[in-house]
């Protein structure tokens, strides 16, 4: 497999972080988002939302959408029950990651990375960390009754979470307000195979 993607992604983490859980091998190919590499004619053959992380399995077949490459990823291991319920309960937050976590979370800490000070998309920050806040008090709750997001074990809702969770410093959100998350955050790096952002 190839897998295209940029480093500080955590949507290309998530990918890469599940590899590392399953063992899986893939040639890494890195294309910056910030000059435009997921722009080119090239890249938008593969993927014409030109967009990141890219999966090219080994027939060529090209697989995009972070969480559906690692719906496919973990299909048929442990990281994707088998029981029709718990499978839903996976689907709600990853829903719940893409709509609520990552617009908010995922977009302050890219304005705080790589923006300039005078950005006018400054002015977004305050709500966006008011909102990540709100996201981050969600999964607290559902933390404080269960050591994983669906129950007992991690799933691909785990793993899809964990991504931007563990940077939300990054962005000046103190995951520390919301100590069920905190304590599942170190849960998440003590797994087998676990891997960080910056070394996966």
């Amino acid at each position: 497999m190839k897998l295209y993607d940029f480093h500080d992604s955590g949507n290309g983490y998530k990918v890469r972080l599940l590899c590392a859980f399953l063992g899986l091998g893939y040639e890494y190919v890195e294309k910056d988002i910030i000059t435009g590499e997921t722009r080119t004619p090239d890249f938008l053959a593969k993927n014409p939302n030109g967009r990141i992380p890219l999966l090219e399995l080994d027939d060529g077949t090209c697989l995009s959408e972070s969480d559906a490459i690692l719906f496919y990823l973990a299909d048929g291991t442990p990281w994707w029950p088998g029981d029709k319920l718990h499978r839903t309960r996976v689907l709600q937050w990853m829903f719940f990651e893409q709509y609520n976590h990552e617009p908010s979370i995922a977009v302050a800490r890219f304005i705080v990375r790589h923006t300039a000070d005078d950005h006018p998309r400054r002015a977004e920050l305050t709500a966006l960390r008011a909102k990540g806040h709100d996201a981050l008090r969600v999964m607290a709750t559902q933390l404080a009754k269960t050591p994983w997001l669906t129950g007992d074990t991690p799933t691909i809702a785990d793993v899809a979470l964990y991504a931007y969770t563990h940077v939300a410093h990054q962005a000046d959100i103190d995951v520390g307000e919301h100590p069920p998350v905190a304590r599942w955050l170190r849960r998440m790096t003590d797994l087998d195979g676990f891997v960080p952002m910056t070394a996966s």
